[in-house]
């Protein structure tokens, strides 16, 4: 039985109060596709007011500390956010990892604390040009999810989040062909990693994920998702994606 598509919105920096009305467009076309489990991951500012705005609805973060509480300064734990509203995290996303220095240890320490404090959580795995260039995308990407992998995982909270660095953001995709080939390697390894259940896992597929693109993606053995930036902005450019998701 195919995994239920699982379709998220990663804000990043980006959306003010005055966004908050998109988040409330895009709920309302999520609730007409009952067949999809759709969420937002909107800047922190907007995590409280979109979860209070929209109760039945999956609100998430883009990241969060892995210790409880400290002198941590600009960072967030995962209670907070549960608090705030959320009920899951982006964690170990490409920017994070190049522009913060985060490494596997770093998101694998961070899933298990969100999974402590009772959120769910989508890893991010991805390789870069060069690598895949190089003909080491597998092989970096498994790795990558080998030493993110946190301990007691299961399908219940647990998302991972293919997303090739190169793609993100550019209009790049890459061929269905080796969406196909890394999708089954990141299962195979989940295989290996958690052995029964592992075919419950859901994985998305991340990178320039949009309307025109969205159904020929998502039918891709082991595409159960994708993780979606720039056009999850506004309901325009969302909903298609939503509708392609429960259409395959």
């Amino acid at each position: 039985m195919a995994n239920r598509k699982y379709i998220v919105g990663n804000w990043k920096m980006n959306g003010m109060q005055a966004q908050l009305s998109d988040i409330a467009h895009i709920a309302a076309i999520a609730a007409k596709h009952g067949g999809v489990d759709v969420g937002i991951c909107p800047p922190i500012t907007l995590i409280t007011a979109a979860a209070n705005a929209n109760p039945d609805f999956a609100i998430g973060a883009q990241d969060c500390h892995f210790n409880e509480k400290g002198a941590h300064t600009g960072n967030v734990s995962a209670a907070m956010l549960k608090e705030a509203g959320a009920t899951y995290t982006i964690l170990g996303h490409s920017e994070r990892r190049a522009d913060h220095g985060e490494s596997d240890a770093d998101v694998k320490a961070k899933a298990e604390a969100v999974h402590a404090a009772g959120l769910g959580a989508i890893i991010c795995v991805g390789e870069t040009e060069e690598e895949r260039d190089a003909g080491q995308a597998v092989a970096v990407v498994t790795g990558q999810l080998a030493g993110s992998f946190p301990d007691s995982a299961n399908a219940d909270w647990l998302t991972i989040a293919y997303e090739p660095v190169w793609a993100i953001g550019t209009g790049r995709v890459p061929e269905i062909s080796d969406v196909e080939e890394m999708h089954g390697a990141i299962r195979a390894k989940l295989g290996e990693l958690m052995g029964e259940g592992s075919d419950a896992v859901r994985i998305q597929y991340g990178g320039s994920m949009n309307g025109g693109n969205a159904a020929e993606l998502l039918a891709v053995p082991n595409v159960d998702g994708g993780l979606v930036g720039g056009a999850s902005l506004n309901a325009e450019k969302f909903g298609p994606i939503i509708e392609a998701a429960e259409a395959t």
